[in-house]
């Protein structure tokens, strides 16, 4: 599937200030980008570098009042897309060492906390399956509220509301799938269907020997998901980390597909 995004920001600081930015959709084997271009507001300083798992850039911005971002690109998805329910889990013992941090708890996905929660809830289920569960749980038990939740927001506590965004349900699928054993990571994204327009977040689960896409919202398909970044949690893969005080202006997100 082709891909038409364009996103826009625009920030004021108080004084000069530190910033990470990551808002372009990933070079990567499973997406193709094309078309791409990032325009910036004058900066004090320029510098790129590598994302979590090599997966995307990372921007290093230093700014002194103002900083307004426009980029768009063109991204053809072409990554395998596969039925979630049949794929198996990998034995713990057996997994690439570059997934097991993603079997560990994190800021926001406490899944040391729920390992009795999936054992009751899910019993019966294996790999694959139990991760469709998951994800058919989520998406029934919550709500998609905007503004319901805060940047401070855990998977714990949506689970306890039952409402959030999709950076909440991202968090829930991850940290379940985490309390089964199987590894599972937060993608920031840009993706069709979603609605209002917006950067979106999905979770990615390791099963037979292979990263899987999983929106829980019910807004996306991978197909039409294009990865900006991945991470333990929302808090790896932040479109703009601010070391200071900052003021939001203006962001809006366009994507579309053929």
């Amino acid at each position: 599937m082709k891909l038409s995004i364009q996103s826009t920001l625009d920030y004021r600081f108080e004084q000069p200030t530190d910033l990470l930015l990551q808002v372009e959709a990933a070079i990567i084997p499973e997406q193709v980008v094309t078309d791409a271009f990032i325009e910036l507001s004058p900066t004090e300083h320029f510098a790129r570098v590598v994302g979590h798992d090599q997966i995307g850039d990372r921007i290093w911005l230093r700014v002194a009042e103002r900083l307004t971002v426009h980029y768009r690109a063109v991204v053809t998805t072409q990554r395998l897309l596969a039925d979630i329910s049949a794929l198996r889990q990998v034995p713990m013992h057996l997994l690439p060492g570059e997934t097991v941090e993603y079997l560990m708890p994190s800021r926001f996905c406490q899944s040391d906390q729920c390992q009795h929660f999936v054992d009751g809830e899910f019993a019966g289920l294996e790999g694959g399956a139990r991760i469709d569960a998951i994800r058919a749980w989520v998406e029934d038990k919550f709500s998609y509220v905007p503004g319901s939740t805060t940047a401070e927001t855990t998977a714990l506590d949506t689970f306890v509301k039952r409402e959030g965004v999709c950076r909440d349900y991202a968090h829930a699928v991850v940290t379940l799938a985490r309390a089964c054993g199987v590894p599972a990571r937060y993608v920031s994204a840009y993706a069709l269907g979603v609605e209002p327009q917006d950067f979106h977040a999905v979770a990615e689960v390791f099963l037979d020997g292979a990263w899987h896409l999983v929106d829980a919202t019910g807004m996306a398909q991978a197909a039409g998901i294009a990865k900006i970044g991945v991470g333990r949690d929302a808090a790896d893969v932040s479109f703009l980390t601010a070391y200071g005080q900052s003021q939001y202006l203006n962001q809006q997100v366009w994507v579309s597909g053929e």
